[in-house]
């Protein structure tokens, strides 16, 4: 492990509080990467993410990923947990918190309103850092990409019956520019530029795809680092302005992250899948998809809506949990492999 890796949590970190300090003292800056955006896609951000993922894109076997069918379970459990837990999980926890635990102190349009931003977030799972957290804790990345690819096809047809069910409203638009955008920036582009190189890597000869994505990795971790600090560096202003709420409306959305994974990785102890396989699969359950949850409570909601305010803070959260997350994997691999058996 590198000196980037071992001392992740320390770099993102660093770039929280530096993205929020430059976010302070610069904002005209990030008002301007900020706008660079289509689809509600930031463009800079897409880079970042783009650089984070396409190491992972590179080690694809195209041969191996025709096998992932003859082992479904940790497919199976991933669609279980995106599609039939998370939203009713994130839906329950926001009226628990919004209408009773924190009601003395939010008023019931707004606590509708961040309900609903918590509801959004829990109807999109992520499609682009899935990657990244998949690659932290060595999963198969053949079988990442599967779960992934799945994952967005069935979001183009479930997300908004569900989410119109959970809002009790008709009328959910689907964003398709965002949903095809980002599926195109952060799935379809690197994948072909990864299986590319991955091609001309594997003529050259049998160990130059190893040593390719060795030399990325570092790289990979400072597109994460620079995410971090452009994503704070926006919400500055809003961090700073707003720290109570934003910190009631993180609550639910830690403990929904922390539960959804807690439920995920025994199921796939208890499924007895690879670690290699149960980790991503648990990993992709938590994560969520935020450009989406955030084009569409402005659309339904507004741009100063507390449902917008809620999927940001969504953004917020997700990575600092999420690398706890990945650490959790990684350190009860040992727990993880007690029982199970032979890959």
């Amino acid at each position: 492990m590198g000196l980037f890796e071992r001392y992740l949590t320390v770099w993102v970190a660093l770039g929280i509080l530096a993205g929020v300090g430059l976010g302070l003292l610069t904002p005209e800056a990030f008002q301007a990467i900020a706008a660079l955006e289509y689809a509600q896609v930031n463009l800079v951000v897409a880079v970042f993410i783009w650089v984070m993922i396409y190491p992972m894109m590179i080690q694809i076997d195209w041969h191996a990923v025709k096998d992932v069918g003859k082992k479904p379970q940790g497919l199976i459990l991933t669609l279980v947990i995106n599609w039939l837990v998370k939203p009713f999980t994130m839906a329950a926890l926001g009226v628990l918190f919004f209408q009773y635990i924190f009601a003395p102190w939010v008023d019931p349009q707004s606590a509708s309103e961040y309900i609903a931003g918590m509801i959004l977030l829990g109807v999109a799972p992520c499609t682009a850092m899935v990657f990244v957290w998949s690659q932290l804790v060595k999963g198969d990345a053949n079988y990442t990409l599967v779960q992934v690819s799945v994952n967005d096809l069935i979001m183009v047809v479930a997300f908004a019956p569900i989410a119109a069910f959970l809002l009790g409203v008709t009328n959910v638009t689907v964003p398709w520019e965002t949903l095809v955008l980002s599926t195109v920036l952060y799935v379809v582009l690197p994948l072909i530029a990864g299986m590319a190189t991955r091609h001309m890597l594997a003529r050259r000869s049998s160990h130059a795809v190893a040593d390719f994505t060795a030399q990325l990795k570092p790289w990979s971790i400072v597109g994460l680092i620079a995410t971090v600090v452009l994503l704070f560096g926006f919400q500055a202003q809003t961090i700073v302005a707003k720290p109570g709420v934003i910190l009631l409306i993180a609550i639910p959305l830690t403990l929904q992250t922390y539960g959804i994974f807690a439920i995920s990785y025994l199921a796939a102890r208890w499924m007895k899948l690879p670690h290699n396989v149960g980790g991503p699969a648990c990993l992709i359950g938590t994560s969520n998809f935020f450009e989406l949850a955030v084009a569409v409570a402005i659309s339904l909601f507004g741009l100063n809506s507390g449902a917008a305010l809620a999927t940001v803070v969504g953004v917020l959260v997700e990575v600092p949990v999420m690398l706890t997350l990945v650490a959790m994997v990684n350190r009860s691999k040992g727990w993880y492999e007690q029982g199970q058996c032979p890959a």
